[in-house]
């Protein structure tokens, strides 16, 4: 084997590892906003350090397609935890509650682009009681059982939240579709897509950071 080519090997090997133990985050960014190819941008909120140290990683479906020619500001929309979690003000959200958010934005060729903002607001339990929540959608993947969209992993889960990244820049995340996020922002996450008829459709899964609202000192919520 050739140096070049033993060098190309070693450096996929490592990330390859990075990746398993969830350290490497492609379109992934930590503390600094970045130059993407889509016009939407935000920038960092300040403490947006303070209050992921009151989230927790998590994951969810959703329950129905969520389709942005269809969305009307306000409208709710739902989604199902996928395993049992843990807040760190001690809450449990058993497997199957139900995250309740709503759409915060929808502009359809804003800028020749379409634009779908969405916010977690409540944690709904089994036995009727509602939580309120802050949540930041770290990151995306395809229903389990479909592969209609062109996902990079068609059906595989989005990697978990490393409880450190703030905030995601991820281009291309699905054919067409970016999606942008920041802890402590002003929604959950913000959809952009040159396409007008840009769909999550039901089952996508999400990977989420998530907390109970108020939990840090910042004021307001996302």
């Amino acid at each position: 084997m050739s140096y070049r080519a033993e060098s190309h090997a070693t450096i996929a090997f490592a990330c390859a590892f990075l990746l398993s133990a969830g350290v490497c985050y492609p379109k992934t960014v930590n503390a600094q906003t970045t130059k993407t190819e889509s016009s939407y941008s935000e920038p960092l909120p300040a403490g947006a350090a303070t209050m992921a140290k009151q989230m927790v990683p998590a994951e969810a479906n959703l329950d129905k397609d969520l389709d942005a020619r269809k969305a009307q500001t306000g409208q709710q929309f739902r989604a199902k935890i996928t395993d049992t979690v843990h807040l760190k003000n001690g809450t449990e959200l058993p497997r199957g509650t139900t995250l309740v958010g709503k759409i915060t934005k929808d502009e359809m060729d804003h800028n020749g682009q379409s634009m779908l903002a969405v916010d977690f607001t409540k944690a709904q339990l089994k036995d009727g009681k509602t939580i309120p929540i802050e949540a930041t959608i770290i990151g995306v993947g395809a229903p389990s059982s479909s592969n209609y969209y062109d996902f990079s992993a068609a059906g595989a889960p989005p990697v978990p939240w490393n409880g450190t990244s703030l905030q995601v820049d991820d281009i291309g995340m699905i054919s067409g579709m970016d999606l942008h996020s920041r802890i402590g922002g002003e929604n959950s996450g913000t959809f952009v897509s040159k396409k007008s008829d840009m769909k999550l459709t039901a089952g996508t899964q999400l990977s989420l950071a998530i907390g109970a609202q108020g939990a840090s000192n910042m004021g307001g919520g996302i």
